[in-house]
């Protein structure tokens, strides 16, 4: 990057099924915790970067009005969408809007209220998300059934069970007991996944993440500004990677991993001069359990086949050897696919600020990475943030 940008403030609604407020609303949520937490007014703000896909509500073109009713009007809200990176891809434009020397202050907000169409049209929608003449149209394929695919090459190649994609939803429900923002807080057994509805087999309802409503945002500056403004205890962008992938799954060369994750992952930590080793908290993408274990082998925290062995030894835990999702994760905090990506940097700052209450990580390098991947793998943005 030409400049160094740092993250100073950051916000984030509450994630669920929102019937009580409107897009507008919702976005504000996150807007004024914000601002607020980077001591900065709208007047402040040079540039809003907006990351929707907007497909399962009633506003499909949400930015001007949501950023309207946030005080943002003539701040230019550019609208981006990556699926369900779309909120990395929100921050990685707002990063780039200042690294490049354009601007200096950008507010990145990502926003998605989903629960406005029912479960099957959202299915029907999403189901669109990969290849749609040869997957959806000809066979129905919608996403539980996309990992339902890699977890039984997983399964079949690596042994990992289903007793171990469900640890990864048992971790997930009982951090997101702790986060009063999460969508689910209820803690839940490795036997309550394996009972739970088979959706797509071996995917159950539990090992599934929430269809949800919610937005979050950061203000990203320029490291010039924070000097002028004395800007205490900023969180740096270290490195920043991405990746693309077919949207056609039948042609990728294997099922076990995602190509475009690991391409990112490589990407950022070249930028970063880090390694997998000097990770020590991170947030994956974790829409479905499969998802969080392919993550720790694409990002080298293990060798290939050797994610569920760091589950089962408790290593992703709180103070383990790299914490995982410890706010819960897509699987229980929520999904709504706007929001995601800037939600993971939310928690990643929260934690390298020390302030992730009862789930507090312990750091000796203040080294984070959050892990978003768009579609079954179309798009992968890999961050790494160090305190």
């Amino acid at each position: 990057m030409n400049r160094k940008v740092a993250i100073v403030g950051v916000g984030s609604s509450k994630f669920g099924k929102r019937n009580d407020v409107t897009i507008r609303e919702l976005t504000w949520e996150a807007v004024k915790e914000a601002l607020e937490d980077a001591n900065i007014t709208q007047k402040d703000i040079q540039l809003t970067i907006f990351g929707s896909t907007a497909y399962r509500g009633t506003e499909i073109y949400p930015a001007p009005p949501a950023s309207e009713y946030s005080g943002l009007t003539g701040k230019t809200p550019l609208r981006v969408e990556a699926a369900c990176a779309t909120g990395s891809a929100a921050a990685f434009s707002a990063i780039n809007a200042i690294a490049s020397g354009m601007t200096d202050i950008v507010l990145a907000i990502g926003a998605d209220k989903m629960t406005e169409v029912d479960t099957s049209t959202s299915l029907a929608i999403g189901g669109r998300g990969g290849n749609y003449l040869w997957e959806y149209h000809m066979y129905g394929t919608t996403f539980p059934t996309y990992y339902a695919l890699y977890a039984t090459r997983h399964m079949a190649v690596y042994g990992t069970k289903e007793e171990d994609m469900a640890l990864v939803a048992v971790k997930a429900h009982k951090y997101a007991s702790y986060n009063e923002k999460a969508h689910f807080r209820n803690r839940i057994t490795v036997e309550d996944v394996l009972k739970s509805r088979v959706i797509s087999w071996p995917i159950k309802l539990l090992d599934s993440s929430p269809i949800s409503d919610g937005a979050s945002a950061a203000v990203f500056m320029s490291e010039e500004k924070v000097k002028e403004w004395k800007i205490e205890d900023p969180i740096w962008v270290k490195g920043i990677g991405y990746s693309s992938d077919t949207s056609y799954i039948a042609a990728r060369k294997e099922w076990t991993g995602l190509n475009a994750a690991r391409e990112a992952g490589a990407m950022a930590y070249k930028m970063s001069k880090t390694s997998p080793q000097d990770i020590e908290y991170a947030t994956v993408h974790d829409c479905f359990t499969i998802a969080e274990i392919m993550a720790y082998e694409d990002l080298g925290f293990v060798e290939k086949g050797k994610g569920a062995e760091l589950l089962r030894e408790g290593q992703t835990e709180k103070d383990g050897r790299i914490a995982v999702n410890l706010f819960g994760g897509l699987k229980a905090k929520g999904h709504p696919l706007g929001a995601s990506g800037l939600a993971m940097i939310y928690e990643v700052t929260k934690q390298l600020r020390e302030e992730a209450g009862p789930v507090q990580h312990s750091f000796k390098k203040y080294i984070a990475l959050t892990h978003n991947v768009g579609g079954t793998g179309h798009y992968a943005f890999v961050t790494i943030l160090e305190r």
